[in-house]
């Protein structure tokens, strides 16, 4: 399998050097080539097969013979250590969790594979000088790439993250673990930091010192890994008779596009909802067919406080930049904070269900699609844990929670960061 950028003016690239590289060096994001749909009779008997299987089934085209298929299939096995099931909630409603891993948040799964492939790579090239994986977090991916990546010989981790924007647990998860992980709290946004990971990268002046790779959504092996969750919904279903829709809280928009992976996979998913807090780009889009990134607003739901969502492009790619195509497979909707709170409490008063400000959202924007929608089975994705955000509960839920055996070992750790303000911060940290 070769990768291509989006830009189209940088060289195809094999899998290997597209996760090594994270971004192309005309600062496009890497796609497949192609694209084979699986077989029918595979996707029919899902329920057949263990989600070890149904991983390695859906990832092995994307990674080709670069990784042998025993050592694919271990890496696969590792990664998928815990559950991911569908919840019902009301008539055709269900939840999909996502937040039963180690960091309690979805984004486990993609660092998990990005850092074993990477820990692969390296081994087999015995390579003297470490990669420097470079991520920005809005919020749950740096508590992931840390933990996946923690104790990986030849990777150093280095995390960016807005100062005062993510939660207590969040920023513990990703300032505590030490060893190979470092902490860079930025003044400022997420798309400031994403903006500076993106800048490094083909910064000319680090390359002497480091060698550079993203761990966010970006990076191939961080994003394809999500189209298992949808397949992993779907085996669970009961009745395959209803339509299939997928509802997404959408903040890079990685996990929705990797969802269009798998509909493009052979998966029948009728379509997608895109729920958004008011950082609403993708809906506005949607509506008046003008794409214009925005300055970040912060909100509750501040994993998907972003305003230029990295990861729309790879979308559009896949309804050939035809928004006419990508308005036939998306809806978008979006909603404010105090929107996602009513939502989270009237989960928990009428369901005895606890969502999170993301999940809530997901649940308003499917809500509003099974309006207009006849003999549809909808799923929500809940993308983390509500013990990540128990300061923004609705009013009550937070004491009803217990502190998870992952959050226990990390909440009375004592947080190390390094504070920057501007992209020479990183760049002097880099080179130091």
């Amino acid at each position: 399998m070769k990768y291509f950028s989006l830009n189209e003016k940088a060289p195809d690239v094999s899998f290997r050097d597209a996760v090594v590289n994270g971004i192309a060096p005309d600062r496009g994001l890497y796609f497949p080539e192609s694209i084979t749909p699986l077989s029918q009779d595979f996707i029919n008997n899902l329920d057949k097969y263990s989600n070890d299987e149904i991983a390695y089934e859906i990832i092995q085209q994307f990674v080709g013979d670069e990784i042998p298929e025993q050592e694919l299939r271990t890496i696969v096995k590792d990664v998928l250590c815990f559950d991911f099931p569908v919840v019902p909630i009301e008539e055709n409603i269900g939840s999909l969790e996502l937040f039963h891993g180690p960091t309690m948040a979805f984004k486990d799964v993609g660092a998990r594979f990005m850092a074993r492939c990477l820990g692969y790579f390296n081994q087999q090239e015995k390579n003297d000088k470490d990669v420097t994986v470079l991520v920005a977090t809005s919020g749950d991916t740096g508590g992931a790439v840390a933990s996946g990546f923690l104790g990986v010989d030849g990777v150093n981790v280095v995390i960016l993250y807005p100062s005062g924007k993510v939660s207590e647990v969040q920023e513990k998860q990703l300032t505590t673990l030490g060893q190979n992980i470092t902490a860079l709290e930025v003044d400022g946004a997420f798309d400031d930091c994403q903006d500076m990971v993106k800048t490094a990268f083909l910064d000319p002046s680090l390359k002497e010192y480091r060698t550079l790779t993203s761990a966010n959504s970006i990076n191939i092996a961080r994003w394809l890994p999500q189209a298992f969750y949808f397949f992993f919904a779907y085996k669970q279903l009961k009745d395959t008779s209803k339509e299939l829709v997928f509802s997404v809280p959408s903040g890079n928009f990685g996990n929705i596009c990797a969802g269009m992976i798998a509909q493009k996979l052979g998966l029948p998913i009728k379509e997608f909802v895109t729920g958004t807090n008011v950082n609403r780009v993708v809906p506005a889009y949607l509506e008046s067919g003008i794409y214009e990134p925005k300055p970040t607003i912060a909100t509750i739901s501040n994993a998907m406080d972003v305003g230029a969502p990295s990861n729309f492009i790879r979308i559009e790619k896949l309804h050939d930049f035809d928004i006419e195509k990508l308005r036939s497979n998306l809806k978008g909707f979006s909603y404010t904070d105090e929107e996602a709170t009513a939502a989270m409490g009237h989960l928990h008063k009428k369901h005895q269900y606890v969502a999170e400000p993301h999940g809530a959202i997901g649940y308003l924007a499917l809500k509003n699609y099974l309006k207009t929608a006849e003999n549809t089975q909808g799923i929500f994705l809940e993308t983390a844990h509500p013990v990540k955000f128990l300061d923004v509960l609705y009013p009550g839920v937070a004491e009803t929670i217990e502190l998870p055996k992952q959050i226990k070992a990390v909440i009375d750790q004592p947080k190390t960061a390094i504070k920057i303000s501007d992209y020479k911060g990183l760049t002097d940290f880099l080179k130091s």
